[in-house]
């Protein structure tokens, strides 16, 4: 494991603390994100929380107070790790967490818009409260279920910002009409062949009436909301109506 990269050149930084430290940079390391990687546009460093534990085990858990199932990360080991080496503020500190605020695209652009970021990945039945009170960790979740640990949705949420960095993606304008971007589903898509198994794509997209076409991708984009997240559909109509 090296040591933190005071000077990475990169402009944004992500640092991990984890017990399992090889599963970085895992699918970071491929397709748009590991190409950023190789050109510097950021740079991934994973710590092994194992190292800052007390004794030649490497134990970093104990059993919870009151009693229960599983054991809980210590407060103490924890927080040797994120003073060692966590990024300055004003990067956040972030602990996956099923228990945190959901992770929405409007945060992934403050965070990818940031110098970087330090993730915590919890394992076991999570760690202390103290080290989340003490040290100001900001808890985030993926989604209502629950993962064996954090590393996976590091990766996920990781990936989400990467790919808004300037240089990562070639055509900026591409991400602007994605899922969540205007607080909507993304309208379907369609590609050759014309018609496959029957199913013709619609004529709109044939029209080379881009006007037409920008009214039919709305439409579809709101149609999709309204009828798969409720939750989407009634937070862009009350924007839109206090819009009006």
């Amino acid at each position: 494991m090296s040591e933190p990269n005071r000077s990475a050149a990169a402009a944004w930084q992500a640092r991990v603390l984890t017990i399992y430290p090889e599963m970085f940079p895992g699918p970071l390391g491929f397709a748009l994100a590991g190409r950023a990687l190789e050109d510097g546009l950021w740079s991934l460093e994973a710590f092994d929380v194992r190292r800052f534990a007390k004794d030649r085990h490497g134990s970093v858990d104990d059993a919870p107070f009151g009693g229960g199932p599983g054991m809980v990360m210590r407060a103490d080991i924890l927080a040797n790790a994120i003073d060692a080496v966590r990024l300055p503020a004003p990067a956040p500190l972030v602990y996956l967490s099923a228990r945190g605020r959901m992770l929405t695209q409007s945060r992934v652009r403050e965070l990818a818009a940031g110098p970087g970021i330090t993730l915590i990945c919890g394992r076991f039945e999570g760690i202390d409260q103290r080290v989340i009170e003490a040290r100001g960790v900001e808890e985030l979740s993926i989604g209502d279920y629950v993962l064996s640990g954090g590393e996976i949705a590091a990766l996920a949420l990781l990936d989400a910002c990467v790919r808004l960095l300037p240089g990562v993606i070639g055509r900026a304008e591409s991400l602007a009409e994605e899922s969540h971007e205007a607080g909507l589903l993304e309208y379907p898509h369609y590609t050759r062949p014309q018609e496959f198994e029957g199913r013709p794509v619609p004529e709109v997209l044939l029209s080379g009436n881009h006007e037409r076409i920008r009214s039919w991708r709305r439409a579809e984009a709101e149609r999709a909301t309204r009828e798969r997240r409720a939750d989407l559909w009634e937070r862009y109509d009350r924007t839109r109506a206090a819009r009006a």
